[in-house]
């Protein structure tokens, strides 16, 4: 592989390996705050860094942020109309 060749896949490359990183550095955030002394509220940090990834894979992997606005409206309302289903399965699951 040439240099020429290397600097084009890293070019196409570069976007999902940060987006990857990121992620990753988001899921080491939540597991460490959940390994370490656990308090009160801290379901909404967590909720906050979940958010925090769902909108990374929203806007950099799905690469929503280069749609028209139209499209960012039904992507973010999919993933609403999912965020939905998972809560009324958490409470079904819950008050059994």
């Amino acid at each position: 592989m040439t240099p020429a060749e290397k600097r084009e896949l890293w070019r196409h490359m570069r976007e999902p390996a940060i987006t990857f990183a990121v992620l990753l550095a988001f899921l080491a955030i939540n597991v460490t705050i959940g390994w370490l002394q656990p308090f009160p509220a801290v379901w909404a940090v967590e909720g906050a860094i979940m958010v925090l990834m769902i909108a990374t894979v929203l806007l950099f992997s799905m690469e929503v942020i280069e749609e028209p606005a139209l499209i960012k409206f039904f992507s973010i309302l999919g993933f609403v109309w999912v965020a939905i289903l998972f809560g009324m399965t958490m409470i079904d699951y819950v008050t059994r």
